[in-house]
Parts: C-alpha cells; sequence; structure tokens
C-alpha cells in the first residue's frame, strides 16, 4: 500500500525524470498528489497549440466523400468553413472547445484577444449555415460519426454555461448545428445494433458520454432517455472485459475504460461497483495500469498513444470516484490515473504537427473537473 509520501515522492521523481524545468511551471501538483493544477503560463502554453493551427488549412484530412466531380476540387475550408484547420474536422472542433475553456478558466490569458478574433471569424451564421447543409447532404449524414458529433456537443455545452457576451453569440450561432447533430443521433441509435469497441474516433462509449452531458446541460430529457436506453441495451450485460488485448497500435481510447466511464454515468452507483467488477478483473486492471509506449511522436498514428494515456487518466479518476472508499480499486486507479497523466504532460507540444493539433485538448480535458 502507497503511503501519501510514498505518492508524493513518485510523482516528483516522474517529473524530475520526464519534464524540463519550463515545463515544471505548466503545471502544479496538489499537496496529497491527486491532481495536477495548470498555471496561466501552461494554460497559454497549451493556448499556442490550437491557435496556430484552427485557422491552418493544410495539410488536411477531409475524409470527403465525393458525390459529383466538382465536389472534388473543393479546399477544405470550402468544405467546413468553421472547422477546416488544425488537420481534422473533429481536431479542430476540440480546438475551438480547448481555447473556450482555458479562456472561461483564465480570464487574464494573454492570449485572450487572439483567441475571441479567432473563433469569431469562424462562428459566424453564415459558415455554421454551410456546415448544417454539409451535414444533411445523403452522403454526409454520418460524416464525424460520433466522435465529431460528440466534440460539436461538448464546445456548444461549454459556452452555454458560460456567462460572457461572446460566448453567448457564439452558441447563439451553433445551436442549429447542434440540433442537426442530435437529430442525426437520435434517428442513429436506434439502428445501432453493435457498439463499436475501438480505441480510435467510433467509438460508442466515448461519443456517448459527451452526448448523455451534453443532454443532461441542456436538459434535453427525450436525448437523454434515448442515450441511457442505448447505452444499457449496448453495454449493461458486458462482462469479462479483454482488456488484455489492449492496446491496438494506434488507440487513443481504451474500450474497455471508456465503456466504464460511460456506465458509471448510467447506472445508480450501487449496482455500478457491481456491473465494474464483473467487466473489469484484477489481472485486466494490472494490465490496464502499464503506460503505453509511445516509440515515435512524429508518426501521426503512434502519437495516438499519447492521447491513450491521457484518457486513461480521464477514465481512471471518474470511475475511481464513483466506487466506494473501501474498494481497493479506488485507490490505485486514482495513483495511476495521475501517472498516466505526468507521463504525456511533457510531450503535448513534441514539435510535430502530429500530436501538436490535437493532444492539447485531451490534456486540458483530462486536468479539468470534467474529466472526472
Amino acid at each position: 500500500m502507497y503511503n501519501k509520501m510514498a505518492i508524493v515522492a513518485c510523482i516528483g521523481f516522474l517529473f524530475c525524470t520526464t519534464v524540463t524545468n519550463a515545463q515544471e511551471s505548466f503545471f502544479t501538483v496538489s499537496a496529497d498528489s491527486s491532481s495536477f493544477r495548470l498555471t496561466l503560463r501552461g494554460a497559454s502554453h497549451l493556448a499556442s497549440l490550437p491557435l496556430k493551427c484552427i485557422e491552418q488549412e493544410y495539410p488536411n484530412k477531409t475524409s470527403h466523400v465525393a458525390a459529383a466531380e466538382a465536389d472534388q476540387v473543393l479546399t477544405p475550408r470550402q468544405l467546413h468553413p468553421a472547422f477546416y484547420g488544425c488537420f481534422d474536422w473533429h481536431s479542430c472542433v476540440h480546438g475551438h472547445w480547448m481555447l473556450v475553456r482555458l479562456l472561461k478558466d483564465f480570464p487574464n490569458l494573454p492570449e485572450a484577444r487572439k483567441i475571441r478574433t479567432s473563433i469569431s471569424a469562424n462562428i459566424t451564421a453564415e459558415n455554421i449555415a454551410t456546415e448544417i447543409k454539409y451535414f444533411d447532404a445523403p452522403l454526409s449524414k454520418n460524416y464525424e460519426r460520433t466522435y465529431g458529433w460528440a466534440w460539436l456537443l461538448k464546445l456548444q455545452q461549454e459556452l452555454l454555461a458560460w456567462n460572457d457576451p461572446d460566448a453567448k453569440k457564439w452558441s447563439r450561432i451553433l445551436q442549429p448545428f447542434c440540433d442537426t447533430v442530435v437529430s442525426l443521433w437520435m434517428g442513429f441509435l436506434p439502428k445501432q445494433t453493435y457498439a463499436n469497441r475501438t480505441g480510435v474516433h467510433p467509438n460508442t462509449a466515448f461519443g456517448l458520454v459527451f452526448a448523455l452531458e451534453y443532454a443532461r446541460a441542456t436538459g434535453s430529457r427525450t436525448f437523454e432517455a434515448a442515450i441511457e436506453r442505448s447505452a444499457k441495451q449496448l453495454f449493461e450485460k458486458d462482462h469479462a472485459a479483454p482488456a488484455n488485448w489492449e492496446p491496438d497500435g494506434t488507440d487513443f481510447l481504451s474500450p474497455s475504460l471508456e465503456e466504464a466511464d460511460l456506465m458509471r454515468r448510467v447506472l445508480p452507483k450501487d449496482r455500478f461497483a457491481g456491473w465494474f467488477h464483473q467487466w473489469i478483473s484484477s489481472s485486466s486492471l494490472q494490465h490496464l495500469l502499464q503506460l503505453p509506449v509511445v516509440s515515435d511522436r512524429t508518426d501521426l498514428q503512434i502519437v495516438h498513444l499519447d492521447g491513450l494515456s491521457l484518457s486513461r487518466s480521464w477514465c481512471m479518476k471518474g470511475i475511481a470516484s464513483e466506487l466506494p472508499d473501501s474498494d481497493p480499486m479506488k485507490k490505485t486507479m486514482m495513483r495511476s490515473a495521475i501517472h498516466h497523466l505526468g507521463s504525456s504532460l511533457p510531450h503535448i507540444a513534441s514539435g510535430s504537427y502530429g500530436g501538436e493539433h490535437w493532444l492539447a485538448s485531451f490534456a486540458v480535458y483530462a486536468l479539468s473537473p470534467d474529466g472526472r
């Protein structure tokens, strides 16, 4: 059993061996080593990453399905005038979310004016109307399903919770787009016979977590009930997670932990603990405690594994919060959540666009109260 001083020593050693002196000032560690806290300098550092890319059109992975010859020559910005930067659509969306979150948490951020200017240039009525038209097209109704959908709703949830003139303007413009996505999701849920249990974008559980948070935050009872019904249908009978198969070489999500992170929000607390222990065994958890090895951070797929450490961190923290204090897995997961977070924070800004266009958003979410 680790005591408090041992955990603090472990975290101190981790920082001394993996974080430069400059990076140490980006985050602070609580006295009991139970959490990291972003500093103003750290927030400024992380904000600089999406600020560099939300208006950077290339390189770009559009994943566009051309319906006609004329469709093939459209640029990313023509296709998606609001969210054309940061390499792909979903990364641009969650880059906007991250900037909003940082601006809310750090009103004196040096980049505040630039953030407001950049978001105002992208989230306009005309741009969002074009985005909606794209998602309404017959061949695009499954575009970014459900990862990008989830991040769009997370962005709107953040805006709606902020009493700020710009936020109110942006959320008002964005709402019809979110209504479109909710409608698409409501149409999809009854048809989803099987869950996507992957460690990348189509992961069903990840998307449903953000959708459920949006539904509850906005009082969308019909959407909330549909999500809860789908989650139970897809996951409640699961047992014996094949966690030893994780991770795949390009994972940034843990299928086993994402599912548990969803079910803790759906099941009553007293039922969740029993479900969780049927889902994750002690040996499976020991496997998931092992840090992912990131062999090449310039590789756009391998660098996903840094994101896996961050998403594992927020899942473990959240799952642990729902377990009784007497449960030995609770402390184990809390320690591992900090360990995983600390292992990837130094590599958010690696100098390679493959990680820099998206990892900061995962870091901010893992550091925020939401990532619990």
